[in-house]
């Protein structure tokens, strides 16, 4: 080999080693694997092009439904009015609030959930930060994906002096009386990218913001934002908008010896299913009010399926899915997987989780209900080989060791 040869082998491999030393600081991984993660998602939208979330597919002739649910087409559904669900009376509340802001966390990429509940539990003394509680329910930076129950099981279990809740059906009266009674308020909304992921990418996606303030007078909120900054000014009418189409989910942290003053103040909807009746009841007059509503419709069939009145909800997300929803909206919720498996609509089921794969190739839950639907289908061993890709993309996955030990495969 030649010299010159020789010498540029040298430079290459010396260019090589410096590059994975500056790999190693973790500024320069932070900008790296997301800069990766932008081209790797381009690439795959250009594969699988961005088209609309897919509509119901024709109920083939003689399908079975299972035993005590009859199908029901979409345009029977007659959603009820709603029933008022008596509130807990209080004193007036103040014109302003501000609870005393957290230490500040900077998202790191696909970490706005750690991130949130890290400032939310410092607000309660805790000392940690957002890799303590991604590594525990988030070990891999490509999952794009947090639930609030991840979030409440975070805090049961690694900081177990407190407590946490969730409940869906919030409204700004209720965030403000909590802020008023000194209990901040964790909401899950919409986000918007500035640039797109693949081409025709609508750019729509969840966040969570950590509400810590109030002005009647201005109506805007206070948040601390773990991307946009801390002490974010948001209108009244903003949430209320950017909210909807996660179900107006909220979280909730306090001390145990809070836990009597939160009942009070969620009255009837401190009973986990209540809530639920009264957030169907709500989500139904919200079709009829406006049905052409996609969001109004998609809550109403979240709702269904928690009360496990699965064909019910089949056909409200049926609904759904004709008026249009976002791109990425089952990268956040998995309400219509569990519907379709449930109501036997296993063709809808896997063209959702198909479509869900498409443009979130890391979804551990697209992959377990694809795996679910493969089962339903007759192929165990396509099943066992995707429940073992989502727990490789979430190690520890319990749901996807579940299904595993169902049918007596190692994981």
């Amino acid at each position: 080999m030649s010299k010159w040869k020789r010498n540029i082998l040298f430079a290459l491999a010396g260019l090589l080693l410096l590059g994975i030393m500056l790999y190693q600081i973790p500024a320069v991984q932070s900008r790296v694997e997301w800069r990766v993660e932008r081209i790797v998602a381009y690439a795959n939208g250009i594969i699988y092009p961005a088209g609309p979330v897919p509509t119901a597919l024709p109920t083939p002739t003689g399908q079975t439904e299972p035993v005590g649910q009859t199908a029901t087409p979409v345009e029977t559904v007659q959603p009820a009015k709603a029933t008022v669900t008596p509130t807990p009376t209080s004193a007036p509340l103040p014109a302003q609030v501000s609870l005393k802001t957290p230490a500040y966390e900077l998202q790191d990429i696909n970490n706005c959930g750690p991130a949130t509940l890290t400032m939310t539990l410092r607000m309660y003394g805790w000392q940690g930060n957002q890799f303590d509680i991604s590594k525990i329910i988030k070990p891999k930076r490509e999952d794009r994906n947090v639930n609030p129950e991840e979030m409440v099981y975070y805090v049961r279990n690694y900081a177990g002096w407190l407590r946490a809740e969730y409940r869906v059906n919030g409204n700004i009266t209720l965030i403000r009386r909590l802020l008023a009674a000194g209990f901040p308020v964790v909401i899950e909304e919409t986000f918007r990218f500035e640039d797109p992921y693949w081409p025709n990418d609508d750019l729509w996606a969840a966040h969570y913001l950590l509400i810590t303030g109030y002005d009647d007078n201005s109506r805007i909120f206070t948040g601390q934002d773990s991307f946009y900054g801390p002490d974010r000014q948001v209108s009244y009418d903003a949430v209320e908008e950017n909210w909807k189409p996660f179900n107006n989910v909220y979280l909730l942290v306090y001390l145990p010896e809070q836990e009597s003053q939160v009942r009070d103040i969620l009255g009837a909807d401190w009973d986990e299913g209540s809530n639920r009746q009264n957030a169907l009841n709500d989500t139904q007059a919200a079709t009829v009010s406006n049905p052409n509503d996609a969001f109004a419709w998609f809550n109403y069939g979240t709702n269904l399926t928690a009360l496990e009145n699965y064909t019910e909800a089949a056909n409200a997300y049926d609904k759904a899915r004709s008026l249009g929803l976002p791109q990425r909206m089952m990268r956040y919720q998995f309400g219509p997987f569990i519907a379709y498996f449930q109501s036997n609509r296993i063709d809808d089921l896997m063209a959702l989780t198909k479509y869900a794969l498409e443009r979130t190739p890391s979804s551990e839950e697209a992959m377990l209900w694809n795996g679910w639907g493969l089962y339903r289908q007759g192929d165990a061993q396509g099943a066992i080989t995707m429940w073992r890709k989502a727990l490789g993309a979430r190690p520890g996955y319990v749901d996807a060791l579940n299904a595993l030990q169902f049918v007596g495969a190692k994981p």
